[in-house]
């Protein structure tokens, strides 16, 4: 059963624009660790914090809450599986927010797809509740 659907449009240049007037301060406040690692890696590296903060953006508009009730933006992370796929971890207020959400006897799947064609990023979020066992 879906239990939420997201999704969000960012300008990369925005993006870029952010990051060259707050540069590490706007970066540690919203990215998590594996995030900032991942991006500083790549050669379009606005595109990639775009892309994450697009996801972040939508993970908070299928969880219901957007960017209020406490939830803070490293608590929503983009992570890449072994196949290369995105996913996405949630800890604190998040990953709570998403367990008063599930039904008993289900376990949450986040789907989560990310792309960027500039000047834009996109993110597309489902949240599934799937029965245990």
């Amino acid at each position: 059963m879906i239990l939420g659907i997201g999704a969000d449009l960012c300008n990369i240049e925005r993006i870029a624009a952010t990051l060259d007037r707050f540069g590490a301060r706007f970066v540690a406040r919203v990215f998590t660790d594996a995030e900032r690692a991942r991006s500083e890696r790549r050669a379009a590296r606005a595109a990639s914090y775009a892309r994450r903060f697009a996801a972040k953006e939508a993970m908070a508009k299928a969880l219901g809450t957007g960017l209020r009730m406490g939830i803070a933006w490293r608590e929503m992370g983009v992570v890449n599986r072994p196949s290369g796929q995105p996913g996405m971890e949630l800890t604190g207020r998040a990953a709570a927010r998403l367990a008063a959400m599930l039904p008993p006897g289900h376990r949450a799947e986040i789907h989560l797809t990310i792309t960027d064609d500039p000047p834009f990023a996109l993110a597309f979020v489902v949240i599934e509740a799937r029965p245990e066992g």
